[in-house]
């Protein structure tokens, strides 16, 4: 988590750099070398995880108000008295970290964290927070109320999930006997009403006819979560054989998804172990039998969950990295 935070007054100050001895973050002053409150929020809240402002909390709040746009993308925003009293999160609580913040503050001052989110006030499964301490993505944001709304009226919620969840389940919670019972579901094959939280795990293979164009490869993928249902969330890097590494469609197409991209030698990928999908025409122009499920695998250092699929000329394949989610929906 990247941390900023901003000071107004020399005691301000003092306490600002104290909390990020412990908290690492840029520190600064309103009013010195420059800085304006409107410049420093406008430019911190577009590159920023969390902005800490240690003074009045309507300071806060004023400035923050024009940049404010959805619980899933804003920062986190913590307000920290001056004299390090309390710790008040008022901007994405739980999706952005901000309760978890404020709890941090905590430890490094002695500031009373003042949560006021109501499963946090009455100490209940948060699904959103969970959801961030499990690197998932929350695919309907407007659902979580509805998971919530039930815990904090005492009904049960049901959930669905892929992959085993270690730990305790929070009170409340019990698994649904059929997927359309789900009130929530982690799953990278989001279907259904439910409230779907999709692990952010996923390496995409990548094999391709030199000079494919972007719309090509994003049609194939397109198609290939269409096949399997997948989150096209779940996906966060891609992989392919270094023979690639100058395609302009296959560096445009991955730049405009946001996903890094690593490109592997054919003696890499011949050496990774397992049974994968060969193809003598691969091996004869590459080196290598498989390229898409290999670079998968081997970026992901994980095991393979769908394997090859062709679409006009291009070849995806899916690894996950090991996911070992837990119950876990706040930090200690």
């Amino acid at each position: 988590m990247t941390r900023d935070y901003l000071a107004f007054t020399d005691t301000g100050l003092a306490l600002a750099k104290r909390l990020a001895a412990a908290l690492p973050g840029s520190v600064a002053r309103c009013g010195q070398n420059g800085v304006s409150l409107a410049e420093w929020t406008s430019a911190q809240f577009v590159q920023s995880d969390a902005l800490i402002f240690v003074g009045a909390a309507g300071i806060a709040v004023r400035a923050i108000a024009p940049h404010c746009k959805s619980k899933t993308t804003d920062p986190a925003v913590v307000v920290v008295d001056e004299c390090g009293r309390f710790a008040v999160p008022i901007l994405s609580g739980h999706l952005g970290g901000a309760n978890d913040l404020a709890r941090a503050i905590t430890a490094v001052c002695g500031a009373v964290p003042v949560i006021t989110t109501a499963t946090d006030a009455h100490g209940i499964f948060a699904v959103d927070e969970w959801a961030k301490h499990q690197n998932c993505m929350v695919l309907e944001p407007e659902r979580i109320k509805l998971v919530s709304g039930k815990l904090l009226a005492g009904q049960p919620v049901y959930y669905r999930t892929d992959f085993p969840v270690t730990g305790t389940v929070p009170a409340g919670l019990f698994p649904a006997d059929t997927p359309e019972k789900a009130d929530f579901a982690l799953t990278l094959c989001p279907t259904g009403q439910a409230l779907h939280l999709v692990p952010r795990i996923g390496v995409l293979g990548i094999g391709c006819k030199r000079g494919t164009s972007a719309d090509t490869l994003e049609a194939a993928f397109a198609a290939f979560c269409t096949r399997h249902s997948l989150a096209a969330q779940a996906v966060t890097a891609a992989a392919s054989i270094d023979l690639k590494q100058n395609e302009p469609g296959l560096l445009a197409f991955c730049q405009a998804r946001g996903w890094p991209v690593r490109f592997y030698s054919a003696a890499q990928l011949r050496s990774l172990p397992g049974q994968f999908t060969p193809s003598p025409f691969v091996q004869r122009v590459t080196g290598v039998d498989n390229v898409c499920e290999r670079a998968a695998v081997l970026d992901a250092d994980g095991s393979l969950f769908y394997p090859k699929f062709a679409c006009s000329g291009v070849t995806l394949a899916l690894a996950c990295r090991p996911f070992a989610p837990d119950w876990r929906w706040q930090n200690a």
